[in-house]
Order: C-alpha cells, then structure tokens, then sequence
C-alpha cells in the first residue's frame, strides 16, 4: 500500500540508537497506521499480546499481521485457531481481500485449527502444552514460518482449574515461542477491569495492545491503544481504526507532523478581484484554506471556482460534498457561468458525494485518503466540513481535520474547505474552530442595509503573505463571482448595494462650480 510504503522496512533491520547501542529489532505489520505508532512493528522474535472484547478486530488484525508478512516481507506464518474452523477463517478473510487458499497453497500461510470443546475437556493428571509444543512446532518448519497467530489463548486452558498449573504452562509457551524466535501474536479476551481472564499481560511483558469496540450516540467505533512497548518509544493514546473491505486500517496514518515542505509557488482562487486581494495573487500551493460563513453566503460557489481554475490549470481536483449530489452541484453552479460537466468528462474533476451519516469518522477519513491516493489530484475541496459534526463531537472532527490536512500538505496539495456558522452568532468563529488548522481564512457575510441582503468577503488571516484589510462587496452575476470596486460616500464610508449604485452616477455628474464673487473696487 503507498501510504505504508514510507515507513516498511527491510526484513530483520534494526536501527542504531543515537548512544550506539542497537534498538529493538522490529518486524512490520504492513497494517497502514499501526507500523507507525510502533515506530516500525512488533517486537521481532517474540510474542504481542493483543486483547480486548468480543468484535474487536482481534482475530482480523492478527490475520493480516500474517498476510502482509508473506506477501511484502517474505516472512510465512502459522495460524492456529483454538475457536473458529480453518474453512471460516479462509471465508472471513476473504471479505478482507485475502485469498488465504491461494497462500497456503503457495506455502506461505498455514492455517490449522485445534478443536477444544468445553464440554469434552476432562482434567485428568499434570496438564502440559507438550502436545502443542509438537503440533505447533511442526507447522513452524514445515513452511520454515517466521510469524505466528495463537487465537484465542483462553479456550486452551479453558479446561484446566489449578490456577498455579496454568500460570506455570502459560510461562513456559511464551518462553518455547521466544525460543523459536518467531514473532508471534497471541490473541486474549478480556475480562471486566482485566485486560485478559488469565492474566497473560504478566507473561507477554515486551508488547500489549488493546482493543476496544464502543458506542457513542449510535455510532460505533473501534479504537486501538499501545499499553506496553517495552524497549520501544511508541504512541500511547487512543486511536481509532477501521476494518473494510481493504483490511484494516489505524487512523494515525494522517498523523505525519510538521514535517512537509513549504512551497513558494501560487496557485488562483478562481476569482480576479479576490487573487488581487492576496499580494501572491493568490494561494500558496499546499496551503489549507477555509472559507466561512452563514447560509447563503456564497461558500461552495466559491470553493467551485477554486476547483474550475484548477482544472484549468491542467491539475486533477477532487471535490468532497457532504451536502448535495453531484447533479445538483452541476446543476447549481451552472447558473453562474461555472459548467463543471466538461471538467468531469476529461477527468480533470471528480466529485465524491456521501451523506455524512453513511459513515463513521475514521472510515470518512480512510476513504478520503484511498480516493486521494488513488486518484492522485494537486486540489481537493471539502465542503463543507460542519456536516461531520453529526457522525462526532467537535474534538473528534477537529482531530480528523488535523490529520486530513497533514496529510494533504505533505503531498502539496491546496486544499479548500467550507464551514458553515450559525446566524447571530460571532462573526469570526467557525462552529467546529477549525479556523487555527488554516492558512487562510475568508469570512463571508450578507449584510442588511436599506432593506435588501448584500454579500461581502474578507481575509482575516493570510499566512507567509500581504493580505487586502477590506471587506469587499461581491455578486453573483452569469459570468460567475465578481468583485464590486470599492465607492465611498463623502463621509469616506464604503457605500454597497444601491446605495453604491446611487453613489455613481452622482460622482460622474460632478458638482456644480461655485460663483465666482464680483470684486468690488
């Protein structure tokens, strides 16, 4: 996968610290996400416990922990199932885009499973793993596996009540895994405030991950947490991921810092007289720019002309639409000179139209950087951003935000969203406060006056740049948006609306000259 690729590296690497002694051998997941708040894998060589509660993603994560390490780091790996049938472990895969029968068949995957009714176990004398030891240590050299996947831990000794017994078996399996020096998952349920019933986050010391499943007002989400990393620096708070039709992908990919390049170069909004209010006469490439206000304001009209002079540009522009289909925009935008059709048919414009509701945060944010990856285009426009506001609370879109543009601006991409604020309220908010993330920040308004609405723009921040102080008038005319010359009163005040239309054919007419006095001798 290319947003993975950044971060894989080679097989059995191993990184010197900055004091010159060697870091902790990693091997890579290949799971988009996870790779990088491991900073680089789990613990090569030795076993990960990952817990959590019944549909989690236990099961799925650690299968494909073992599908990406045969096809992209030609590690095999075993997967021995103490719960679900190897038949249903090859059709759940499938719905993942893993074709596990075609692996096996190459000798890159082993899947065994091991029947453990509860109710033909019988404890008879000294129970011992030996038995496994066997089964599993000859699925190991059998396809000479680098990975393996225990799941799940629990129903092995799910027959066995000597609690000393077990702890002393569940100690001597991790020190047979770290013996073999394969590097292995082993998947726990948990158990109320424990994280697994046995307690084997005592035994697998080196690495623990967490899984959990949540409800909020609806909306279900998975999250993922690294509790434990021994002999290695990695991401400690919650992130949420996703599992799809892709696999499974950990949120934080969107999280690459300050990192990107600044660009000095400037692209057009779309719009004459708004370019001349920005002393660049316009944008610079890759910057995030917001354009906000009340309904009616003029922000998606304005966000079309940014995406049109792209396209015009020569530059593929996506354009994300929470509100209306992407018939309607054409429609719409039609009735102010902007045709979007052509655009659409050379490609050179695509429009991804979904109803907020129709996801959950983490996989509008996966589905948004698939479709970036995928299609490859210099402007994206996201309009508008407030509807996200329905699938999370504030905190959680304003954290997708940030990750979005990350993203975008490591790949120099100009990015422009629309934000919808309540009427009544203050001007200079946005009701997500998005606004810090942006570079450039328009606020569009419609001012009442003499008994008529009239719409106006204003920069009110301009990053790296020498921006316009003014609060210009605009209109919505066939030709498209345009911006109003400036017509001040005697006072020195900004006439608008027909009160500036008054102003003009007064100031082409001029004044009457003054008399002159008759000079009295």
């Amino acid at each position: 996968m290319s947003m993975t690729a950044g971060i894989r590296r080679r097989t059995g690497e191993a990184k010197r610290a900055g004091n010159g002694r060697r870091s902790l051998a990693k091997a890579p997941t290949g799971i988009p996400g996870l790779d990088e708040i491991t900073n680089g894998g789990l613990p090569r060589g030795r076993p990960t416990l990952v817990c959590g509660g019944a549909g989690c993603g236990k099961t799925l994560l650690a299968m494909e922990f073992l599908v990406r390490g045969a096809l992209d780091y030609d590690e095999p790996g075993v997967f021995m199932s103490f719960e679900e049938t190897t038949d249903d472990l090859v059709e759940n895969a499938r719905s993942l885009g893993f074709d596990l029968e075609r692996l096996s068949a190459r000798r890159r995957l082993l899947l065994d499973h091991v029947s453990l009714e509860r109710n033909q176990l019988t404890e008879t004398g000294e129970y011992d793993l030996e038995g496994l030891f066997i089964r599993l240590g000859h699925a190991i050299d059998s396809i000479h596996a680098k990975r393996v996947v225990l799941d799940t831990i629990e129903l092995l000794f799910s027959g066995l009540s000597d609690p000393s017994a077990l702890r002393a078996e569940l100690a001597r399996l991790f020190r047979w895994l770290k013996k073999k020096r394969v590097t292995a998952i082993v998947t726990g349920e948990r158990a109320g405030d424990h994280l697994t019933r046995h307690g084997l986050e005592e035994f697998v010391s080196d690495c623990v991950i967490l899984l959990d499943q949540r409800v909020t007002e609806q909306s279900a989400t998975r999250r993922l947490r690294i509790l434990k990393y021994r002999g290695s620096a990695h991401g400690g708070n919650e992130m949420p991921f996703l599992i799809d039709d892709h696999g499974v992908s950990v949120l934080p990919i969107t999280s690459l810092g300050l990192s990107h390049q600044a660009s000095t170069a400037h692209v057009s909004s779309g719009v004459t007289g708004l370019d001349g209010m920005f002393a660049k006469n316009g944008y610079f490439r890759g910057n995030s720019v917001l354009a906000s206000g009340t309904a009616g304001t003029g922000k998606s009209s304005l966000a079309v002309h940014f995406a049109a002079a792209a396209c015009r540009r020569g530059e593929r522009c996506l354009y994300f639409a929470f509100e209306e289909s992407p018939s309607q925009i054409t429609r719409n935008m039609r009735s102010i000179g902007v045709d979007l059709e052509p655009l659409i048919r050379r490609s050179l414009l695509r429009v991804h139209a979904e109803r907020p509701t129709a996801l959950g945060l983490e996989a509008h944010l996966v589905a948004m950087h698939r479709l970036i990856d995928d299609w490859q285009p210099r402007a994206v426009v996201v309009d508008p951003v407030t509807n996200l506001i329905a699938v999370g609370s504030e905190v959680e879109v304003k954290a997708m935000l940030a990750r979005l543009i990350d993203f975008m601006k490591l790949r120099q991409i100009t990015a422009f969203f629309t934000s919808l604020t309540e009427g009544g309220g203050a001007a200079e908010r946005t009701d997500l406060g998005v606004s810090s993330l942006m570079d450039v920040w328009m606020l569009l308004g419609n001012l009442e006056a003499n008994g008529e609405r009239n719409r106006t723009i204003q920069i009110v921040k301009a990053r790296g740049m020498a921006h316009s102080n003014q609060i210009r008038e605009f209109l919505m005319t066939d030709d498209g948006i345009r911006l109003v010359d400036i017509s001040r009163r005697a006072d020195g005040s900004v006439a608008i609306g027909s009160v500036r239309g008054a102003q003009q054919p007064q100031a082409r007419a001029g004044h009457p000259k003054p008399r002159r006095r008759r000079r009295v001798e």
